[in-house]
């Protein structure tokens, strides 16, 4: 237990009307988290990637910077008539855009959190999901680029005061994607223009390798791209959205996903086995496989390896969102928005399927940074009755659940996958998993902590099963150690009685 105790501990930030709060993650003492900070009113609020601040916009004119070790205010930055507001990857800067309406009103600035000055200043005459944030950073924040009027300006992540260092001209550039980790490749999207293909095209960040694309790839009928890119910045997966499907068979359009390679190896389609739209793709935590969600309903599933082989088939069913867990062991496929709530829980290293469940009407949803949960929410303004959250574990079955008035974000605070160990020792000791929801722990909240309301238990998600899926239940719950009694509705549990 001493080494599980020296394990970084998880995080929820919760946001509702009256500002955000953060709970101590689970395992939880007495079933119910402690609250860590409470209600601080905000507009907003965002972890840096690496999970080490957070940013609360609190006003139209205030931006606050915590420390998310200590849930200590940093620094406050005043920004008048501010729109948007981003932290760097590690949190060394924070970027804030204000409306500006003319080009001499530098409205985007870069501030260092440090000294509380701005580092950069430049003008933006508007702001959207593809311009913003207006300055990229790689992982490490060595790397920044922003993209301008036909070109892309690179920068020198620890010292923006030598300004852009060297620039890499394409006429037409729409959106661009810096690879994270490392920072080492940029894809670039030029929009279909008078009778030429739209495309994305590979270069690479060092100035002395820019004078071709790594590689490059035209689409006909290309109205957006979503890229992509690998832990390794080795492989950019592009998924080509149409506003119009040709063949009459979607509502929606249609869509294709691509994939290129930095070493030029692979330039093409994914071959995915069945036709309709791609819900919804994912890489692996590694790097070296991604799994899609594809095809008309009932949607089909595949795990794919970097040479787009097919490696794993996660079934068909009424999916459209797949969710890798950080560890790269466990996947979640799952059918939400207009889809009633399946969810299917596999482990990608046996092969197998570990147990199904619903969450309806979720909005939002994502795995812990250690693998072990899985935590799904129903949001506003999305929904606005229902709200709440549920927490499962890996194998699907509820561990937590809570539901509230209003409900707006709901975050895992990120910590690299790395620093937790893995959750082998967990599957072989199914005991210590129990042990966690009946039984208080010892490092519990202390006497100053608050602890988050509890509602009437919630057994079990009272959904329909068909009968199969009942049968599959009680044999997992055999299979983790679970009372039968656990894994079966009440009409089955009477239906048994009667039959005996």
């Amino acid at each position: 237990m001493a080494a599980t105790d020296c394990l970084p501990s998880l995080d929820i930030l919760v946001r509702g009307p009256e500002g955000f709060s953060l709970w101590n993650g689970p395992p939880f003492s007495n079933g119910q988290p402690s609250i860590k900070l409470d209600r601080v009113a905000c507009k907003n609020a965002k972890f840096s990637d690496d999970g080490s601040r957070f940013m609360v916009t609190k006003s139209d004119s205030t931006v606050s910077i915590y420390d998310s070790g200590t849930s200590k205010e940093i620094r406050s930055f005043e920004v008048p008539n501010v729109l948007a507001s981003a932290l760097s990857p590690r949190g060394t800067y924070l970027q804030t855009f204000q409306k500006s309406s003319t080009p001499q009103e530098k409205n985007v600035v870069l501030w260092s959190i440090e000294t509380g000055e701005p580092v950069y200043q430049q003008f933006q005459k508007n702001m959207s999901k593809t311009t913003w944030p207006s300055i990229r950073f790689s992982s490490d924040e060595a790397v920044a680029c922003r993209m301008a009027t036909n070109e892309i300006q690179f920068f020198n992540g620890g010292d923006f005061s030598q300004g852009f260092i060297n620039r890499l001209r394409v006429p037409g550039v729409a959106a661009i994607e810096l690879s994270k980790e490392p920072g080492s490749h940029i894809a670039v999207y030029v929009p279909e223009s008078k009778g030429v293909p739209a495309s994305v095209q590979i270069y690479a960040c060092a100035k002395d390798l820019q004078s071709q694309p790594l590689a490059r790839r035209s689409f006909f009928r290309c109205s957006s791209v979503q890229l992509s890119w690998n832990k390794g910045s080795t492989g950019l997966l592009v998924l080509v959205q149409s506003d119009v499907d040709k063949t009459n068979q979607s509502y929606y359009g249609e869509s294709k996903l691509n994939y290129l390679t930095t070493d030029g190896s692979h330039e093409g389609l994914v071959p995915l086995r069945k036709e309709g739209p791609v819900h919804d793709v994912q890489w692996s935590h590694a790097g070296s496989e991604f799994a899609v969600v594809y095809g008309f309903m009932p949607a089909k599933a595949t795990v794919f390896d970097r040479k787009c082989n097919p490696l794993l088939e996660l079934g068909e069913g009424p999916y459209n969102t797949i969710r890798w867990n950080p560890k790269g062991r466990f996947l979640c496929i799952a059918g939400f928005g207009n889809l009633p709530g399946d969810m299917a829980f596999w482990d990608y290293t046996e092969k197998k399927q570990l147990g199904t469940t619903k969450a309806e009407l979720s909005v939002t949803s994502e795995w812990s940074p250690n693998g072990r949960y899985f935590m799904t929410a129903t949001t506003a303004p999305r929904l606005q009755v229902d709200n709440g959250i549920k927490i499962f574990h890996y194998n699907g079955s509820l561990y937590f659940k809570k539901m509230v008035d209003k409900l707006y974000q709901v975050d895992w605070r990120p910590v690299s996958p790395d620093k937790f160990g893995e959750i082998s020792e967990l599957i072989k000791s199914v005991d210590s998993l129990k042990v966690t929801e009946t039984k208080p722990q010892g490092q519990g909240s202390k006497s100053s902590t608050k602890t988050v309301p509890a509602n009437p238990p919630v057994q079990k998600p009272t959904a329909y099963r068909p009968p199969h899926a009942k049968q599959a239940a009680l044999a997992q719950a055999e299979l983790f150690g679970e009372s039968t009694k656990e894994g079966m509705s009440k009409n089955a549990l009477k239906n048994k009685k009667e039959k005996s």
